[in-house]
């Protein structure tokens, strides 16, 4: 089940969700409206899921940047968000999506007792100027049925992710670098 805007807000009162900085005002009928942060990570060179992603790290002015297209972005959600009562599902939002930017297509759960910032993957269609801090997607709270599994307690490979973080494939491939 999806928690409604009064739910996640009520949720977060009694500490069951973590969403830091919170605006009420973010708050849409079953989501929290999630902003982009303001560090891009660009990868513009050939990818190997064998080796770590060469990147260039940037701070998006406040003035904007136009993102490119074949150009593969990582960003950061502005908001710090978790949960142990909740596994979350984050997403770009129609507007954004109308603007030609993919964002978080191939990673959207956030696991339960897993808070951070989100990595993003973003790919933009045509160039566009994005700004830091405007909206850019949805968060969404799902109700967990069985056991609470915390992601922490797994020692999974992106259990202390603090901020952006490239694809970690590496580490599992036969022959890759560790």
């Amino acid at each position: 089940m999806i928690l409604t805007g009064p739910a996640i807000a009520a949720a977060r009162a009694a500490g069951q969700i973590t969403i830091e900085p919170f605006d009420p005002g973010r708050l849409s009928p079953n989501a929290y409206d999630w902003t982009l942060g303001d560090t891009l990570r660009v990868c513009d060179s050939d990818l190997d899921a064998a080796v770590p992603t060469p990147y260039a790290e940037i701070t998006i002015p406040a003035s904007g940047l136009v993102l490119e297209p074949d150009v593969l972005y990582l960003g950061i959600t502005h908001e710090r968000s978790g949960s142990e009562t909740y596994a979350q599902f984050l997403n770009g939002d129609r507007t954004i999506g109308a603007l030609g930017i993919w964002v978080h297509v191939s990673a959207p759960l956030g696991h339960q007792g897993h808070a951070i910032h989100w990595t993003l993957e973003i790919r933009a269609a045509r160039p566009v100027l994005v700004y830091p801090r405007m909206t850019f997607g949805k968060l969404v709270f799902l109700h967990c049925l069985g056991t609470p599994a915390s992601y922490q307690r797994y020692g999974l490979k992106y259990t202390a992710t603090t901020g952006i973080d490239i694809s970690r494939l590496y580490e599992e491939l036969a022959g890759g670098v560790t």
